[in-house]
């Protein structure tokens, strides 16, 4: 079984400028370090993600970094 700080460590690397923790009761979030502009939370951007499994969490980021990205 892969340590949880690990796992952490692989989608903080993978996804620079966010913040990922897990809740007591397992629930999976990530939160940017940084403020985003009313246009960006417009957009679609998201200060904090949260899913019920870690790779909820990576598919939410990806999709965040293709947003973040303009596309």
């Amino acid at each position: 079984m892969v340590d949880f700080a690990d796992l952490k460590a692989s989608i903080e690397a993978e996804h620079p400028g966010w913040v990922v923790w897990r809740s007591d009761a397992g629930r999976w979030y990530a939160t940017r370090s940084g403020d985003l502009t009313d246009a960006q939370l417009g957009a679609g951007l998201a200060m904090t993600l949260a899913s019920d499994d870690e790779q909820g969490l990576r598919d939410q980021l990806d999709g965040q970094a293709r947003a973040d990205a303009g596309g």
